[in-house]
């Protein structure tokens, strides 16, 4: 087995375990750190792909915002004496279908699909510097348009949730 291979089945299984503990918890606490594993598992998947910039959007996005929110929410409300913390694992039979079924189905496609085989050097170069040079050069009016877009959306929803003074 080449060191590649191993570093792929060494992340796979990091990020499919902590999966595990996340969906079989019964404790949140448990379930958020395990999140924590499957997050920088997927991040290191990402890179062993080349895909720099989808590993830095993981760790920044997930693990630096979601992750941390959920966790902070978690640890500050465990003290309210009247909320179960427990989470129950109901439905079991449903879902092992359903996620059986996808995997067969993803499996099929992956055993069908032909795969490129690029040169390896190509992927460590990286694509945060292409990605880059493609906002700000040919997509620079659509990534703007996107940015003003979703900032007088965060303004709407500031004037939304303010309250007035004479309600």
């Amino acid at each position: 087995m080449t060191p590649h291979a191993a570093l792929f089945w060494l992340l796979a299984a990091i990020t499919v375990g902590s999966a595990f503990v996340v969906v079989f918890s019964r404790s949140l606490i448990r379930s958020a750190f395990a999140l924590l594993f499957t997050f920088v598992g997927v991040a290191g998947l990402y890179l062993h792909m080349g895909a720099d910039f989808l590993a830095a959007a993981q760790l920044l996005v997930y693990v630096g915002g979601i992750l941390v929110l959920l966790v902070f929410g978690v640890m500050l409300t465990h003290r309210i004496q009247s909320l179960d913390l427990r989470s129950g694992t109901t439905q079991l039979g449903p879902a092992s279908i359903i996620a059986g079924g996808l995997f067969v189905v993803l499996s099929v496609l992956a055993q069908r699909t032909h795969w490129a085989t690029g040169d390896p050097q190509v992927a460590l170069q990286g694509t945060t510097r292409a990605i880059g040079e493609a906002f700000l050069g040919k997509w620079i009016l659509p990534f703007w348009a996107a940015s003003f877009v979703l900032l007088v959306a965060m303004i709407g929803a500031a004037f939304i949730v303010r309250r007035r003074k004479d309600a």
